[in-house]
């Protein structure tokens, strides 16, 4: 995710990067029973760097030179000779700061049980990290600081950790210490947070007082809150059930194909829900196609079943197409597949969404481009009421509806992580820019995936799917400059745009270079040199007058004149998919 100075290139996806940070844990902790993943949430300076290091120290579990080099540290804002949060707070700008910048992820283990915590930021700026952390967790701590109660930010990161699925929350409020340990002040907090919860319909509530910075009820109960009776929070952790995902239907989203010789051919991936077994009978996603499992190939060994979060190799019984961004699932519970679906989607980059723009859209193992097409509403975190809005700032959280360029797999995210969430990128900078998780599918294509895939060649209407639009002629001479900026523009959108300059092509190439266009799916900006002909009219009849624009440039600016037509083609690709929808 980011680094000190959010770097747009390294960010990656958002159940993807939890997953990666902790690979060399999980990897070999996948089946092992009574392992939970717990975030920290909350505002800045709550405490939550300072808690993860006293439970880190009172559990013995930092390292004798971890601890040496802490106590060294010429930083240490704690009364104590150590400051916790220095024991989670790696990089030099957050010990420099005092403040999470990184999600920081920790392992330790009880004898009761084993646990891997992510230490996530509470700035507003880095909500986006929070995000990460609890989207592979199973409980979250929100930590509130006794003097100043549940703020803002409380809120928003209880808000998306009940979004993200995070079905046990700890409401800890910490710095007991300087409100002396004030049975009146915990209980506000905690009823005030309570009723939040309540209005987001959160059931698993459990309330805590402690002092990070002096230990208090973060490992054991505390002597200074008699009027407590509940377990000290690390008891409280080693009793929430661990859920587990085999439970739900079989969902093996493949990565790479293995072929290392004409011997051997295998698909590569981890599972997302469910269990493999050799012998068993799976589908393939799109194409539809049953076959049988023949063997799981781990590093070293074949075995004889695997469960979720295992990464294998799955041979079959049959030779089939299946590629990067298919799906092995059972025969019965099988997911939607479409292109359109509610969403509900975290907005993390400081330029706002454009719901004009066509982004790259990552769901599990497959990429393809995607548009939000309406936004329903915006969330207010501290009301919870519903507000319509036609642009997202960083932060914000609305319901969106999105559609993709071609077709999808997926599930709820109620009933899968993996499967119901997905991250939008701009295609331009690489920057992760939104996370959003699925709430039901839209619509169906009509025509089966199996039947496109079976087609010789790719088809107008498959075009379109991939595009987002139809071919389409604009038609601007006398301002090339304009129609370099037009183009621009377009592209920077999305669009599959094509400048035919002045320069380009031969006046007697023009209604050649429009039949290829138009025959590609293209939107074709027109800027030629008058030759004497009837260009345009020709032109026309190539594209049909529905998808034939003949702009007239007079008073305006350049910038007037790109964004008038801007507005122009928006309405005409919108209006054509609402006729489409309408359609099937």
């Amino acid at each position: 995710m980011s680094t000190v100075a959010p770097d747009p290139a390294a960010d990656s996806a958002l159940e993807t990067s939890a997953r990666r940070a902790t690979t060399g844990i999980s990897g070999s902790l996948s089946n092992a029973g009574g392992l939970l993943r717990f975030s920290t949430a909350g505002s800045v300076d709550d405490g939550k760097s300072t808690l993860i290091g006293r439970l880190l120290y009172d559990s013995k579990s930092v390292f004798e030179d971890q601890l040496a080099s802490v106590q060294k540290s010429k930083v240490n804002r704690a009364s104590g000779p150590i400051d916790f949060s220095l024991l989670t707070d790696g990089l030099r700008a957050e010990r420099e700061q005092g403040i999470t910048i990184d999600v920081a992820y920790r392992y330790f283990s009880t004898p009761k049980r084993k646990f891997i915590i992510a230490d996530t930021p509470g700035h507003e700026q880095y909500t986006r990290n929070m995000a990460t952390g609890a989207s592979t967790a199973e409980a979250a701590v929100v930590l509130m600081d006794a003097t100043k109660g549940v703020l803002r930010q409380s809120r928003r990161h209880a808000y998306i950790a009940h979004l993200l699925g995070v079905r046990h929350i700890i409401a800890a409020v910490n710095k007991m210490d300087l409100v002396a340990f004030s049975q009146e002040v915990f209980d506000r907090i905690s009823e005030n947070f309570q009723t939040f919860a309540d209005q987001l319909g959160i059931h698993n509530v459990y309330a805590v007082p402690v002092s990070a910075l002096e230990g208090d009820n973060v490992v054991r109960r505390s002597k200074r809150t008699p009027w407590f009776e509940g377990p000290a929070l690390l008891e409280y952790l080693e009793t929430i059930p661990v859920g587990s995902a085999a439970a739900g239907p079989l969902r093996f989203p493949v990565q790479y194909v293995i072929r290392p010789d004409a011997s051997f051919r295998g698909f590569a991936g981890q599972i997302a829900s469910g269990e493999l077994r050799p012998g068993m009978s799976v589908v393939a996603l799109p194409s539809g196609v049953k076959t049988r499992v023949r063997s799981l190939v781990a590093f070293e060994e074949e075995l004889e079943s695997a469960r979720p979060g295992a990464s294998l190799t799955v041979t079959l019984a049959d030779e089939i197409d299946l590629s990067r961004g298919d799906v092995l699932v059972g025969e019965e519970q099988r997911p939607a597949i479409g292109t359109e679906f509610q969403a509900t989607v975290v907005w993390m980059h400081p330029e706002p969404l454009d719901p004009h723009k066509i982004y790259v859209l990552k769901h599990t193992t497959r990429t393809v481009r995607a548009r939000v097409n309406q936004i329903r509403h915006r969330v207010d975190i501290n009301t919870l009421e519903r507000h319509p809005a036609t642009k997202l700032d960083m932060n914000d959280i609305a319901a969106v509806d999105v559609k993709t360029t071609l077709p999808l797999i997926f599930d709820p995210y109620s009933a899968n992580r993996t499967t119901g969430s997905f991250i939008l990128i701009d295609p331009m900078t690489n920057a992760t820019v939104g996370a959003g998780i699925i709430e039901r599918a839209i619509e169906r294509p009509k025509d089966s995936l199996q039947t496109a895939a079976q087609r010789r060649h790719s088809t107008r209407e498959e075009r379109i799917l991939r595009f987002g639009h139809p071919a389409a002629a604009v038609w601007l001479r006398g301002r090339p400059h304009v129609a370099e900026m037009l183009e621009r523009r377009l592209f920077d959108e999305g669009w599959q745009v094509q400048l035919a300059g002045p320069n380009d092509f031969l006046a007697h190439e023009l209604t050649t270079v429009a039949k290829a266009f138009k025959l590609s799916g293209y939107l074709t900006v027109f800027s030629p040199l008058d030759d004497g002909t009837d260009q345009k009219q020709v032109i026309r009849a190539i594209f049909g007058p529905e998808s034939f624009f003949a702009v007239r440039i007079t008073d305006d600016t350049d910038e007037e004149a790109v964004e008038r037509i801007m507005k122009v083609l928006r309405k005409w690709r919108n209006s054509y998919s609402d006729s489409q929808r309408e359609k099937s």
